[in-house]
């Protein structure tokens, strides 16, 4: 499950920088609960076909993380807010991260 969550994060906020295609198998398998099997008889490719499109979209996002980190970056920045007292800046520091 946390998994589902980290990568859905990462889809967030990298996911303009993949194709078409690989954003429509991401949604199909992680927001829309679509097997390989499902998707494979969708597209009209094998599951196999449909298993190596999601692999090679999750390595996508994690090398995109690894190189600018931002998803770190905003969870470090949430931590660090939630230690200031005054409410009015801890919530003009949260608006402008989502």
């Amino acid at each position: 499950m946390e998994d589902i969550i980290y990568y859905n994060n990462l889809y967030d906020l990298y996911g303009d920088l993949l194709t078409e295609k690989q954003k429509k198998y991401f949604e199909d398998y992680y927001f829309h609960n679509l097997s390989f099997s499902e998707m494979a008889e969708n597209y009209g490719v094998s599951r196999n076909a449909v298993f190596r499109q999601i692999h090679i979209t999750i390595n996508k996002l994690e090398e995109y993380e690894s190189k600018l980190k931002l998803l770190f970056k905003k969870n470090k920045i949430i931590e660090l807010s939630d230690k200031i007292s005054d409410l009015k800046i801890k919530q003009e520091i949260i608006d402008l991260l989502d």
